[in-house]
């Protein structure tokens, strides 16, 4: 049977140093603490922006471990991006478990200070375009809010214009040997790729023997996990929203829930789901 955890003796906790960095400075815990800011009287405003902030954060990291296995693939090194991939999905379940916190807000309790949000939407998060372009959907009408913001287009436009991390997958294939059409390899990086055969017969070759070709099964299958947690915290918004507001317009001016079901319909990495009918 283990012990239960006790409080250190009083003779070896210390006070706070006086010079040097504490915990609070390392964190930045009074900028990060004291940037809840709630423009109502509603008990429920706190919930919303915690919740939001938070799930930014998760995203910098995302966006920090998704640039990293860029890299790594973009240099034939697959081990390390293993790792950096399983750690995204892992961040997407946290951001899948913000929503059920989320949740616990009602219709009622969100009218409550809704009109204190003005046009301030989610839609405008330049972190979720951000990773939106890095894994390959991209749309550059979708800078448009972000018009005002040059740091941020410009952040932005970088990414539209460099290839996603399926585009490098699907360049690592053709390094490895695979038959890839040159269209494919040579095609515009700044809008999405779409389904071709000669990929997916490359995929499934990998699939058909995946001792032979290990490292790219494995590569395979981490980024089907990631689609499958990225499905996931879309439809978790799609249900979130509509058990909060309905059908009502978004309040930055999106069409609510008819925009985000249609994302749904999006597939970051055709082949890899079309291959498992052939197999």
């Amino acid at each position: 049977m283990s012990e239960k955890p006790v409080d250190p003796p009083s003779r070896d906790v210390k006070a706070g140093p006086r010079d040097g960095m504490s915990y609070s400075d390392y964190l930045g815990l009074d900028q990060i603490l004291n940037a809840q800011r709630p423009l109502s009287s509603a008990h429920d405003e706190m919930l919303f922006i915690v919740q939001h902030q938070t799930s930014e954060l998760w995203m910098k990291l995302a966006i920090h471990e998704l640039n990293a296995t860029c890299a790594l693939i973009a240099a034939d090194n697959l081990q390390p991006a293993f790792k950096t991939l399983s750690r995204v999905s892992r961040i997407l379940e946290q951001l899948n478990s913000a929503w059920d916190v989320l949740r616990t807000m009602t219709p009622s309790e969100y009218t409550s200070f809704r009109a204190a949000l003005g046009t301030s939407s989610g839609f405008q998060s330049y972190q979720y375009r951000l990773i939106e372009y890095l894994v390959g959907n991209k749309n550059a009408a979708m800078m448009a809010p972000h018009a005002n913001d040059e740091p941020v287009l410009q952040r932005l436009e970088a990414v539209l214009q460099s290839p996603s991390l399926y585009d490098l997958t699907i360049q690592l294939l053709h390094r490895r040997g695979f038959d890839i059409d040159r269209a494919v390899i040579e095609r515009d990086v700044s809008v999405p790729h779409v389904a071709d055969d000669s990929v997916r017969a490359a995929w499934l070759s990998v699939y058909r023997d995946p001792a032979q070709f290990w490292e790219l099964y494995e590569l395979a299958e981490k980024l089907v996990d990631f689609e499958d947690y990225f499905r996931r915290w879309r439809f978790n918004h799609v249900t979130t929203v509509e058990r909060i507001i309905g059908f009502k317009r978004g309040t930055g001016g999106t069409s609510g829930i008819s925009y985000l079901r249609s994302m749904l319909d999006v597939v970051l990495f055709p082949e890899l789901w079309q291959v498992r009918t052939e197999l």
